[in-house]
């Protein structure tokens, strides 16, 4: 009887053992049971992941009880992704409002930006970010917050994916500084402008991924998955037009999952310089603006 759980333990503990029962597909935040099921509870009950031991036998209300439990019945039998549920999710301690707008906030892009290693200009010598394909926004502002001198500019070609993106800009305060821009890449730009730093996490799942996704990828917008055949229609584009809106010291970040063998084998001679996180290897790759001419001019 659920009427036996009483403290957020318990309901942490019969929630990962009904999503394990469920099998359910993790990565939208979490990789696991157990994870998924402390993000639900924890953030219906407004209380910060940090904190948790602090609360591990805390008793809940019958009101807080029924509502976990709901959202533990809705993420088994309608598969969502749990920060569609709760519409929350957290990334590399940033948190961001989410729903069906957009796909949920998870690039390693973020990781690789708040890592030591981070292969971006140091803070002082950035005066704008551009954010391609910025769904809902996250990249962006992680960028405006850790370049507090930068101008950043968000680009998306969804309407709704950039409303989403206003909500949280204006969640962060960053309204002065960052600029969303609606259209096809680049083509939604200014003339002339040049970035110091691009980042981009373009559609890239491939065919056959595609047609092979879990429910849980598959409640997310098609728009901001699909990559064409070989997952790099977008990213094609990206290469050849990117160096026109660096700066000659400019670099770009790009994510492209398991798309790399493609890659590669679409630009042969070309050395590209792969980030590897603590939960990737060989899916996102950053390029100089003069390794990105040559790329240009190898293509040509």
């Amino acid at each position: 009887m659920t009427t036996s759980l009483l403290t957020l333990c318990d309901l942490v503990r019969y929630g990962a053992t009904t999503f394990g029962e469920a099998v359910l597909t993790y990565g939208h935040g979490t990789d696991n049971a157990f994870d998924e099921a402390c993000f639900i509870v924890l953030e219906s009950l407004h209380l910060p992941p940090e904190h948790l031991e602090a609360f591990w036998h805390a008793r809940l209300t019958e009101e807080e009880r029924s509502r976990i439990l709901k959202l533990f019945e809705q993420r088994v039998y309608t598969r969502k992704p749990a920060p569609y549920l709760v519409g929350k999710a957290r990334c590399q301690g940033y948190t961001f409002f989410t729903d069906e707008r957009a796909i949920i906030p998870r690039s390693f892009i973020a990781e690789i930006l708040c890592g030591p290693d981070t292969p971006a200009p140091d803070a002082d010598d950035v005066s704008r970010v551009l954010d391609l394909c910025t769904g809902g926004g996250s990249l962006a502002i992680i960028a405006a917050d850790l370049f507090p001198l930068a101008k950043v500019d968000a680009v998306d070609l969804s309407p709704d994916a950039l409303a989403l993106a206003k909500t949280n800009v204006e969640a962060y305060g960053f309204e002065d500084r960052m600029t969303l821009y609606q259209g096809d890449l680049f083509s939604a730009l200014p003339k002339g402008v040049r970035y110091d730093l691009i980042i981009t996490n373009p559609p890239y799942v491939d065919a056959a991924g595609m047609g092979n996704l879990p429910p849980e990828y598959d409640a997310e917008p098609k728009m901001a998955l699909d990559g064409g055949a070989d997952g790099l229609d977008l990213v094609h584009t990206i290469l050849r037009e990117a160096p026109d809106y660096l700066k000659p010291e400019g670099l770009m970040i790009c994510e492209l999952g398991r798309c790399g063998p493609a890659l590669q084998a679409a630009y042969p001679t070309m050395a590209f310089t792969w980030i590897n996180t603590e939960n990737s290897q060989g899916e996102v790759f950053f390029l100089t603006r003069e390794e990105l001419l040559a790329l240009k001019d190898q293509a040509a």
